[in-house]
């Protein structure tokens, strides 16, 4: 449990950053090249390169170079990894307000038939 948590620390913090958001938005429709990666990006290519690093670093995405060319596409399994435990955390949620939900409507109940009895 600990290593899922070691990855999902590096992709959460990876995904904290809005360029590196923007990067797999863009790589959601397709492999892309780094310089197509880069250019909506005011900054220069070592600085956006450690973004990709870090993106690659957790998983998230997956470098090839064909020729002089460095090509990115998404790394989908970890994206199965991460749909998993937000499931989990759905679920958690969803079962803690359906019970607040019901402890709330009983209490109205209860006071709905206190109000009742005190006529």
């Amino acid at each position: 449990m600990e290593n899922y948590s070691d990855e999902l620390d590096d992709i959460f913090q990876s995904l904290a950053d809005p360029t590196r958001r923007a990067v797999i938005l863009r790589l959601g429709g397709g492999e892309a090249s780094i310089g197509m990666l880069a250019e909506p990006f005011d900054m220069a290519l070592p600085s956006f390169m450690k973004h990709i690093r870090q993106l690659e670093g957790a998983g998230l995405i997956v470098t090839r170079k064909q020729g002089r060319v460095r090509f990115c596409s998404l790394e989908r399994g970890r994206f199965s990894m991460l749909e998993g435990w937000l499931s989990q955390q759905h679920a958690i949620w969803e079962g803690r307000t359906d019970r607040l939900e019901q402890f709330v409507m009983a209490q109205q109940d209860r006071l709905c038939s206190k109000g009742e009895n005190d006529q």
